[in-house]
């Protein structure tokens, strides 16, 4: 799966973004894999949802903070090459919604 256009530029520009994106990343791949286990174990469906829960928020406070990313270099370049159209981080930001 291919990042979406613009976005490998924006994390070039802000390795502290970056670095916390594929912290909640491998923060969601853990829990994900607590998931499974729980799963595979026969788990209580309460331990099992919470879980899945966890994952959900991590996944979207990752998206959040890549959206985030983009905007401030929308701001701070709007000129740049690769940088998000206001259209297209409204879109990506309700993709989230």
């Amino acid at each position: 799966m291919s990042a979406p256009e613009g976005t490998v530029e924006e994390f070039a520009h802000d390795a502290e973004a970056k670095r916390k994106v594929v912290n909640r990343l491998k923060r969601a791949q853990g829990q994900l894999a607590a998931v499974i286990t729980a799963v595979e174990s026969d788990a209580h469906c309460r331990d099992v949802v919470q879980q899945l829960a966890a994952v959900s928020k991590a996944l979207d406070r990752a998206g959040f903070l890549v959206i985030s990313a983009a905007l401030r270099d929308c701001m701070t370049d709007p000129a740049a090459d690769g940088v998000s159209t206001p259209d297209e981080l409204e879109k990506l930001f309700l993709s989230l919604a």
